[in-house]
């Protein structure tokens, strides 16, 4: 009868634990990140971008956020949010050059948080990626999200990479500052109110047109309840 020893026993024990270890390390370590969504976007077009997280430094709880905003923005309005105070630093051209989200409450590791901005992409930053450098202040320590992967690497290669935005060729006129899709989807539903309306009318006039039909179909069911009486009570009496 074969015994394995306590030594290897000890060992295979080990073995199992550094595995799911790493099973858990690995998917902490990726969501890690200070990410971006969308994270695509046309040129020339207002697009609103939200920075989420769910991590603070090691475990020290996020006290703020300051996002430099890069070279290729036309505009830049920060959105308002209530669980976050806002200040901004203007350059001479009256655009942010960052902005920086303060926490009313510290957010804990394990919480998901998120801020806004309202981005407008240069026509000259068409076909290009743009990167948005995020500092992750926490009540101990911080993070500067600001990598960016060079030729031949990816996200998985930084230890600390900024959130990156692809962006498209310049938004069509009727798509500029993102007004085109939200003017199409007020007409549609214009268009399907007054097809309603109409449905109705039609419904209520029929409804009105046919008074004289409803009273006969009505006198009808009456007479033949009525005739059911009498034949009933005729073969009664028979009987």
């Amino acid at each position: 009868m074969n015994s394995t020893s306590p030594r290897r026993r000890a060992r295979l024990l080990t073995g199992v634990l550094a595995g799911a270890v790493l099973a858990v390390a690995a998917p902490l370590a990726a969501s890690a990140h200070v990410h971006v969504t969308p994270d695509t976007s046309d040129a020339g077009a207002t697009t609103r971008l939200a920075f989420s997280f769910s991590h603070g430094c090691e475990d020290s709880p996020t006290t703020s956020l300051t996002i430099t905003v890069p070279d290729g923005i036309d505009g830049v309005t920060p959105v308002l949010d209530g669980a976050w105070s806002i200040t901004r630093e203007v350059g001479d051209d009256g655009i942010p050059t960052s902005v920086t989200y303060t926490a009313v409450t510290p957010v804990e590791t394990g919480v998901a948080a998120s801020v806004a901005l309202d981005v407008i992409f240069a026509s000259s930053a068409a076909n290009t990626s743009v990167a948005f450098p995020v500092l992750q202040t926490c009540e101990v320590g911080s993070t500067d999200w600001s990598e960016v992967a060079g030729d031949g690497q990816t996200e998985d290669d930084l230890e600390a990479p900024a959130p990156v935005v692809a962006v498209g060729a310049v938004a069509a006129a009727g798509d500029g500052h993102g007004h085109g899709a939200a003017t199409d989807a007020a007409t549609d539903a214009a268009t399907d109110d007054e097809h309603a309306h109409d449905e109705t009318d039609a419904a209520a006039t029929a409804s009105d047109a046919d008074p004289v039909a409803r009273w006969l179909s009505g006198g009808a069911l009456v007479a033949a309840l009525a005739a059911l009486v009498v034949a009933l009570v005729g073969r009664r009496r028979r009987a």
